[in-house]
């Protein structure tokens, strides 16, 4: 069985053998057995089920995803709507901030927030601390950190060039941002 994420209405693969007994999170239909809950499919003794992952509040070293809702000279503000791969529910949003000397790891001193992150985008972050009351302190300061999704100024989503630049694959224009390295590469 392997430890791979699936989400409702996906078939579930099984090992040859006796068929399980289905546990929650799991159903059949038309002979294929399917999942009903987001989650990774696990064994609990002969009953193959998908226990339910509850949301949690971010903590130090978290890895988060939100959008980028205001930005000022210092910093970026970010609505975090999923924690360690777990989506938040609607309405429960965190909130973090990315503060100019948490983009990134090197010539912190030369980093301007808007040639980094535009309102809009989607960015992966990792907590570094609890911040003040309303919220939490986000850096990008790792490869694997930035921007994962950002559209155009012609609403096309954007396309990553360098660690620094995303081309719109509509008009050819390329805009600044901190890209987060894709994974896998």
């Amino acid at each position: 069985m392997s430890s791979d994420l699936v989400l409702p209405g996906q078939p579930i693969p099984l090992p040859r053998g006796p068929v399980p007994q289905l546990g929650s999170g799991i159903y059949s239909r038309d002979g294929n057995i399917r999942a009903s809950l987001v989650g990774i499919p696990g064994y609990e003794g002969s009953t193959l089920s998908i226990s339910r992952t509850r949301p949690h509040a971010p903590s130090s070293n978290s890895i988060v995803l939100g959008s980028i809702t205001r930005l000022s000279p210092q910093q970026a503000t970010l609505s975090i709507s999923v924690v360690d791969g777990v989506p938040l529910p609607p309405g429960e949003e965190f909130t973090g901030v990315i503060r100019v000397q948490d983009v990134r790891a090197t010539e912190k001193d030369r980093v301007k927030i808007a040639d980094c992150f535009r309102g809009g985008d989607v960015v992966k972050g990792l907590v570094i601390s609890l911040g003040d009351a309303r919220s939490y302190y986000v850096t990008t300061a790792r490869n694997d950190l930035g921007v994962i999704f950002a559209t155009s100024e012609s609403g096309a989503t954007m396309e990553p060039v360098s660690w620094q630049e995303m081309r719109c694959p509509r008009t050819g224009r390329i805009e600044k941002r901190k890209c987060a390295k894709p994974e896998g590469l």
